[in-house]
Formats: structure tokens, C-alpha cells, sequence
């Protein structure tokens, strides 16, 4: 009865919340009891709990109301098998380095050759797991394709290839799919690499004649590889990865890559190894949407033991837009300086201290900007746009135009009707579900309104 109830709340919340949100907060939560001593309600970790009792508390208590539970108390109870399960993958994998912060050294002569020894862990990071990677609409394609090959390494998705700029993830989700397949058999071999060590490595290896460097890489059950793009234009280490690739893929063993941009865009990389890496899943991984980006504060600050206000970080979300380094970085600074000061990190200290981050950015951004810059982007006139015109290389920048009139302004679908000369808002709302799911999967869409978007901003 609980879960049947549970079920019809999320359902409702559901449709009130963003996907983003929903994703983020609700999805991984468990109704485990509901009586007239009070409810209590399964989340996932300590920053989710924080976010319910905060944010969420009051609108899940009129939905249980609403669905005829009896509602006196609702209590946020962690989930202790996710919790344990994390702490005992992330106490193994730290046990073999000296702290958990450190990056996990690659050390096979410790281990032998016996067969019941922990199998080697090769540069990955016990903290980056996908507890707590932060799920929106930007990314989620990504992590649920990563989910997937950490439960089925090497028979789904091989490789997974991530692409996408810097600081929007890439690292964090690989490295999460290497710990999640330690978690479930410690005794994989799993190696975490960039591009620059594999061409290093293999540069020593001719230059001083040492061994073992192909068997290095090829004797894993996993093969993690950072930046693929530093190894264009180097023939003949591309040529040691093409067979090193091969030697794996035909064993079914796991790879996962990730690049600044997809194969077919990599100059000076070769036919036959793009070839391989579009075989298996090509994802782009994008800029975080404004919600995700409130997400990630919310989580960061908690860590801390900060409680932001939502003004502060609506603040820092709406003005820092560009990866999730610099809105870090901002934060970071922000607590930073309201430690140090002793002052609260409200929007008042965040706007003295981080104002120069909007100072080449327009105060407002009208739909008129929005619409001559979407037209001047793909060489149009405005009035082609905005006329009844249904060209092909017309419609694709209509529907641009809609959805960042949307996702920039917020503003309503009548409204983007009329504002691109459209009667029936209809119109406006298949065009933007369109664009929303060409970012996702076509990477000239995604480039054209990344570009748009930052000449707005410039």
C-alpha cells in the first residue's frame, strides 16, 4: 500500500517539478511508512534529506493530504544499505592508495599472481561515484548510458565515448563507472588513464626499449581514457591504440573514452580508429540547465555545512553559466570569503564579491536580441523567420529562435508564438520538445546554440 501511494505522490510531483529536479531529488525515494504516528521517507543520502527538509517538506505533505494519507510528521530516514555499500567501495578502493583524496596509483608487482588478491586500481578517484553526480536535463542521456555499462561492462554500450566541454562532468562519470564495477567485482582490473600518459608511455617505451607496455593496457578488464583528443595527429601512437583497442573490444572488455568533441570532428585522427570509437555510444554531455546548476550549489554548500539561501543561489546559478568548474570556484570563494569575515554568504556578500562575473553581460537580453542574433547566426533576415516560410534551412533557426526564447526568458508558448509571428502557440511547443531532444543527440544543433547562446552573453 505504501508504494502504491508513494507512486501516485511522485506522480503528481512529477508533473509540477522539472525533470531535472524530479531526477535529481525524487526518483531514488521510498515510502516505508505511513500511519498516524507519522510518515517516514526513504532518500538516498544526507544531501537529499537536507533538500526535503528544506525545500520540498511542505509540498510533499499537501500531495500525501491530497492522496488521503494522514500527515502529522514526515521524517527523512537515509538509506543505510547505499550509504554502506558506498563507504565499504570507497574504504577498499582508498586502502590501496595512501588518502582517499589522492589519485589511486597503478601497482601490479604488489599483487602477483595470486588470483584471490584485489585486482589493481589504476588511477581512479574513490570520490567520484554516481551517488553523488548531480543528474539534469543536460546530462542525464550520459549517466544513464554510464549506469548501464558499469552493470554490464563490456557487453553494452563498448566503447561509451563522452564528449562535451570542460568541467561539465566527463571525468567525474567515467570514474564513476570504473568504482561502481569495483564495487560490484572488486577483483576487475580497472585502469584510468589520459591520452597524454598513453602517448608519454609509449614514447618511452620505443625511445628506451622498455617492456611490457602493451600488456600494460591490454591485460584489463577496464580501460578508461581521459581526453581523447591529444592523440590526433600521432600516427604511430595512434596506431598502438588502434590494436590495443582491438585486443580488448574482441575479448569483450570495456572502454570508455572521452573528448572536447565527437570522432567525426577530431582533425588528424585516423578513419579506422574514428570508425571504432563510433561503434559503440557517442553522448554529448552539455552545458548544466539553471536547475542542475541550483542542484550542484545546493550539494556543494551542504558539504560544507552551509545552508545557501535560495536568492544566493539562484544568484550564482542565473550569472555563471559556462562548466561547473567556475560555478564551483565561485562558490568556493563566496564561503571562502564569508568564513574568513565572519558574514553570512548571502546575495548581498555574493554580489560584492563575485559582481565583476556579469560585467560584460547585458543587464537584459530582450526576444528581439534573441531573434536578430539566431538570424544573423545563420546568415537570415529577421523577417524570414519570423514569416510563414516552412524552408528547411528557415524552420531549424525558427525552432532555435523558440527554444532559447524559452530557456533564456522563460517566457510562455503563447508569447514565443506571437513574437516569431505564429497565431497558434502549438507551433512554439513542438518546435522547443524538438530542439530539447536534437541537443541531446545531434552534435551541430548542440554547437549552433551553444554559439548563439554565448554571442548573447558576449
Amino acid at each position: 500500500m505504501n508504494h502504491a501511494l508513494w507512486q501516485s505522490v511522485l506522480g503528481e510531483i512529477e508533473l509540477t517539478v522539472s525533470h531535472a529536479t524530479f531526477t535529481t531529488w525524487f526518483k531514488n525515494t521510498e515510502l516505508i511508512e505511513c500511519s498516524d504516528t507519522g510518515v517516514v521517507i526513504l532518500v538516498p543520502n544526507i544531501f537529499a534529506k537536507k533538500q526535503f527538509e528544506v525545500k520540498f517538506n511542505n509540498q510533499i505533505k499537501e500531495v500525501l493530504i491530497k492522496n488521503g494519507a494522514s500527515v502529522n510528521q514526515i521524517t527523512y530516514v537515509i538509506n543505510t544499505s547505499t550509504k554502506n555499500n558506498r563507504q565499504n567501495r570507497e574504504t577498499t578502493v582508498a586502502s590501496k592508495s595512501t588518502t582517499a583524496d589522492d589519485l589511486l596509483p597503478t601497482n601490479r608487482s604488489s599483487q602477483g599472481n595470486n588470483s584471490n588478491s584485489p585486482a589493481p586500481v589504476g588511477g581512479l578517484n574513490p570520490r567520484y561515484t554516481f551517488d553523488n553526480f548531480i543528474v539534469g536535463s543536460s546530462n542525464d542521456l550520459a549517466y544513464t548510458a554510464s549506469r548501464a555499462v558499469a552493470a554490464n561492462p563490456g557487453t553494452k554500450y563498448n566503447p561509451i565515448y563522452l564528449y562535451g566541454g570542460v568541467g561539465l562532468g566527463k571525468t567525474h562519470l567515467m570514474q564513476a563507472i570504473g568504482n561502481e564495477i569495483l564495487h560490484n567485482d572488486p577483483q576487475k582490473r580497472v585502469v584510468y588513464i589520459s591520452s597524454e600518459t598513453f602517448v608519454n608511455e609509449f614514447l618511452d617505451h620505443i625511445r628506451f626499449k622498455k617492456k611490457g607496455f602493451s600488456e600494460k593496457y591490454r591485460n584489463v578488464d577496464v580501460l578508461i581514457v581521459d581526453d581523447m583528443q591529444f592523440i590526433a595527429g600521432k600516427e604511430k601512437t595512434q596506431e598502438e591504440f588502434f590494436h590495443t583497442f582491438n585486443h580488448l573490444h574482441q575479448n569483450n572488455k570495456q572502454i570508455i573514452i572521452s573528448s572536447d568533441k565527437p570522432p567525426k570532428s577530431i582533425p588528424t585522427l585516423t578513419e579506422r580508429l574514428r570508425s571504432r570509437f563510433e561503434m559503440g555510444m557517442a553522448i554529448d554531455i552539455q552545458l548544466p540547465d539553471f536547475e542542475t546548476r541550483c542542484a550542484i550549489l545546493n550539494i556543494k554548500a551542504s558539504l560544507s555545512g552551509i545552508n545557501l539561501g535560495r536568492d544566493t543561489v539562484e544568484y550564482l546559478a542565473t550569472n555563471i553559466k559556462t562548466n561547473i568548474r567556475e560555478l564551483e570556484g565561485a562558490l568556493n570563494r563566496l564561503l571562502a570569503y564569508a568564513e574568513m569575515r565572519g558574514v553570512e554568504p548571502d546575495i548581498s556578500t555574493a554580489e560584492g564579491l563575485l559582481g565583476n562575473i556579469r560585467h560584460s553581460r547585458p543587464q537584459h537580453i530582450s526576444s528581439k536580441q534573441i531573434i536578430d542574433r539566431t538570424a544573423k547566426h545563420f546568415q537570415l533576415d529577421v523577417s524570414e523567420i519570423c514569416s510563414e516560410k516552412r524552408d528547411k534551412h528557415i524552420v531549424v533557426p525558427r525552432q532555435i529562435a523558440m527554444y532559447l526564447l524559452r530557456s533564456e526568458l522563460h517566457l510562455s508558448f503563447p508569447k514565443i508564438a506571437n513574437e516569431l509571428g505564429r497565431k497558434d502557440h502549438t507551433t512554439a511547443i513542438h518546435s522547443i520538445e524538438k530542439i530539447e531532444k536534437a541537443i541531446k543527440l545531434d552534435f551541430m544543433i548542440r554547437e549552433q546554440v551553444a554559439s548563439i547562446r554565448e554571442k548573447l552573453y558576449a
